[in-house]
């Protein structure tokens, strides 16, 4: 192993520590949001170069406890690659490796537990047509199917297949996993997905009968939304949720 991260910022490229810190971010902002599980679920990204490492969550920190610094990296045997006292969620790693391992195009993947995600993820039709978040969902969504705690490596193939070339992935009875190529990028993603399923809980608490979005309409919001982000995508919001941590939760990039 390296030496410890006791000044990591100097152990590692510049590129590599700029994907630290908004992946930092990205914990902090699921925390920000309520969309954390105590010291459970996971983000992981892919560290540029050859190496095939990633960054995971050093495991038993809450999320709003993460830093640049103390995020671990690890191999693609779940080996960390500089020295750190914590340990690796196994699940995390069967999840997000396989993904890392069948996706090139894919730099960050996100696995939230939310209430709402979990509660429509038990729903046989799944995510519905109701509203204009899941409009922008639905033409890139998938499902997998629960297999109990994700520690068994059999189940990866069948992860990777479901997922296939998607940014949307419905776990069910589990949860939500969103990848992107950029950390902005699959948090973004999970905002959406998630706004999509706490609208669709509450529109069913409600009791009425619900008003479905058409598939023509489904499939023109596809080329309305690039007008709407104005061909920045992710990178139109992130800024802004990187200064909205600045001041509620400082010290991510550390």
């Amino acid at each position: 192993m390296n030496a410890p991260q006791t000044d990591l910022r100097s152990q590692v490229s510049e590129a590599e520590w700029r994907i630290r810190t908004d992946l930092a971010a990205a914990y902090r902002l699921i925390a920000h949001y309520g969309w954390d599980d105590l010291v459970f679920t996971h983000i992981s990204a892919r560290v540029p170069g050859p190496e095939h490492h990633f960054l995971i969550n050093p495991y038993g920190l809450m999320f709003d406890e993460i830093t640049a610094s103390n995020l671990v990296k690890v191999d693609a045997h779940c080996q960390p690659v500089i020295e750190t006292e914590y340990p690796v969620n196994p699940a995390g790693f069967v999840i997000h490796s396989c993904i890392h391992e069948g996706r090139e195009d894919v730099v960050c993947v996100l696995h939230t537990h939310t209430p709402s995600g979990v509660a429509v993820s038990a729903q046989a039709a799944g995510l519905l047509p109701i509203s204009q978040q899941a409009t922008v969902v639905m033409p890139s969504l998938a499902y997998h199917d629960y297999e109990g705690v994700a520690v068994h490596e059999d189940e990866q193939p069948r992860l990777q297949s479901n997922l296939g070339r998607n940014s949307y992935l419905i776990l069910r009875n589990h949860g939500l996993l969103t990848v992107g190529r950029s950390v902005a990028e699959a948090f973004q993603n999970m905002f959406t997905l998630q706004r999509a399923c706490e609208i669709q809980v509450l529109a069913q608490a409600g009791g009425q009968e619900l008003v479905m979005v058409s598939n023509e309409i489904v499939d023109r919001n596809r080329a309305a939304l690039r007008v709407a982000l104005t061909d920045k995508g992710s990178g139109l919001a992130w800024p802004a949720l990187l200064r909205r941590l600045d001041r509620v939760s400082p010290g991510y990039g550390d």
